[in-house]
């Protein structure tokens, strides 16, 4: 009973601060409504009577204003951007008919701050798209694993982007030693084992806002090395080095920022991480330098 009540309490904790953050994103003109934000529909008890991701943390919309909101403008607002999109370019839904030749594989956060395209000022049919919480690519998710041998041998994408973002939630609750319910602190582990890699450095940095953000930028680069681990990459990898020319597909690691709308290269050597790792990861002769310069 004790450790129910230690745990309500931590949760509840939790949940201030998260709120806090929340209202701190609306002041900034940022509407927190994404699941990477600190917002969620995942608040129910958990058998463990702990909390999920932020029941209370929302600090958006009240039930009233949810009940009111009005799901059938989407039907509405899509006539028009059907509309305009025909004005535009007559044969723009002919060409998206017909087949998909994305130049980019996007993993990213289901945070709705962060949609793909429109970051990107790119549109429909530009970027193939996966997205989970704290964008990550774990090997044992048949959904990732499945959407990334689709996009190389398939669509044979090009280049390859693993997008996070400042005041991530997944990355924030995992820094937070605290219980989050499963199935989410089994996704939320993944993060947790980032921190443990580079443990040294995230504790020398005295501002607990400051860990969040390089943890951010610590995780796009840990799971840019797991899209070159996965044995569909490295094949890709290898058929184009042998046809001698580039090689691809080209690894991105990016991270967004929502306070200000700017996407930038991670600032991190992607490219001598690899080169430390060859000796463990490698599935074919990749002693060719081509081959690790092949990241950004």
């Amino acid at each position: 009973m004790l450790g129910w009540k230690t745990a309500k309490i931590a949760s509840t904790r939790a949940g201030a601060e998260l709120a806090a953050c929340a209202r701190r994103g609306m002041a900034a003109g940022v509407i927190p409504q994404g699941l990477g934000r600190h917002t969620t529909h995942m608040g129910s008890a958990s058998p463990s009577g702990v909390r999920g991701f932020h029941q209370t943390a929302m600090g958006r919309d009240t039930d009233k204003e949810k009940a009111e909101w009005d799901f059938d403008q989407i039907f509405r607002k899509n006539r028009v951007w059907v509309s305009t999109k025909r004005e535009q370019d007559s044969d723009f839904f002919k060409r998206l008919a017909n087949t998909q030749h994305p130049k980019i594989l996007w993993i990213g956060c289901s945070d709705a701050r962060v949609p793909a395209n429109t970051i990107c000022g790119l549109t429909s049919g530009d970027v193939f798209v996966q997205r989970n919480i704290a964008n990550m690519v774990v090997g044992t998710d048949a959904n990732a694993m499945s959407v990334i041998q689709y996009a190389v041998d398939f669509l044979q994408v090009p280049h390859i982007v693993v997008c996070g973002h400042y005041d991530c939630g997944g990355v924030r609750a995992a820094l937070r030693n605290m219980n989050h319910g499963s199935p989410l602190e089994n996704w939320l582990r993944n993060i947790r084992d980032v921190w443990r890699l580079h443990r040294e450095e995230l504790k020398q940095i005295p501002s607990q806002e400051a860990r969040v953000r390089r943890l951010v930028e610590l995780n796009v680069a840990e799971q840019c090395l797991n899209i070159y681990k996965s044995a569909p990459v490295q094949k890709r990898r290898w058929d184009t080095k042998l046809k001698g020319g580039r090689v691809f597909p080209i690894i991105h690691g990016v991270v967004y920022d929502p306070a200000n709308g700017e996407l930038n290269r991670v600032p991190i050597d992607i490219h001598q991480k690899v080169g430390e790792l060859r000796e463990c990861y490698d599935l074919y002769d990749f002693d060719s330098p081509d081959l690790h310069e092949s990241f950004n």
